[in-house]
């Protein structure tokens, strides 16, 4: 009896230690890897991702280029709030932000990650736009004209705009696909042909030109 009663007591502490073990590396996974379109969180899972694989120059340049373009991007559709005519513009608009915002904090991780340079905000628009890698960038008179319009000159000088920024915006995206290293890099630049060229579908239809 005694000797049943240890050994039943030493199986349940091994499997008491065995889900613990278990439990702590649940809780250390962080969520697993994330990517654009992913259900996790775009964040911290997502840098982790980067700084734990290879990259390259290609992907720092993408990261470099990207966040400065989502930054505009997000102050261009912040302008729709009050001055856009249509509610599918405003819909628009307020899907870009809820898109490309985490993007930038996921980007901002990888380059920390990487030892690389963040890029500040705040970047003259006309400074970038000719710059490689920075396609589809709008220039500080494009920006002028649409936070000084409104109504449906507003909707259509933002879709016009819009078009030619998510362009740029594939067109970088597509080089990393091609050029880069790092797998997360790599998953982010595909989510952002997919969901753009989409959005470049509907706002061509907005427009009426698709």
């Amino acid at each position: 009896m005694t000797t049943r009663t240890l050994t039943r007591r030493a199986g349940l502490t091994a499997l008491a230690v065995t889900s613990a073990l278990v439990l702590a590396a649940c809780g250390g996974d962080g969520g697993g890897h994330t990517g654009h379109g992913s259900s996790a969180a775009p964040g911290s899972a997502a840098s982790a991702g980067a700084s734990a694989g290879a990259h390259n120059a290609q992907d720092v340049a993408f990261a470099q280029g990207m966040i400065p373009h989502h930054r505009q991007a997000l102050e261009m559709a912040g302008l729709a709030d009050g001055r856009a005519s249509s509610a599918r513009v405003k819909d628009l608009a307020a899907r870009i932000e809820k898109a490309q915002d985490p993007e930038i904090r996921t980007m901002t991780g990888w380059l920390k990650a990487w030892g690389e340079e963040v890029p500040m905000a705040g970047m003259d628009h006309s400074g970038h736009s000719g710059m490689p890698g920075m396609s589809g960038m709008m220039s500080d008179a494009d920006m002028t004209a649409l936070k000084k319009a409104t109504g449906k000159d507003f909707d259509t000088r933002f879709l016009s705009l819009m078009v030619r920024h998510h362009q740029g915006a594939v067109e970088m995206a597509a080089t990393e696909q091609d050029k880069g290293r790092d797998s997360a890099a790599k998953a982010v630049a595909g989510g952002i042909v997919t969901a753009q060229n989409a959005e470049i579908k509907e706002m061509k239809q907005l427009l009426g030109t698709s």
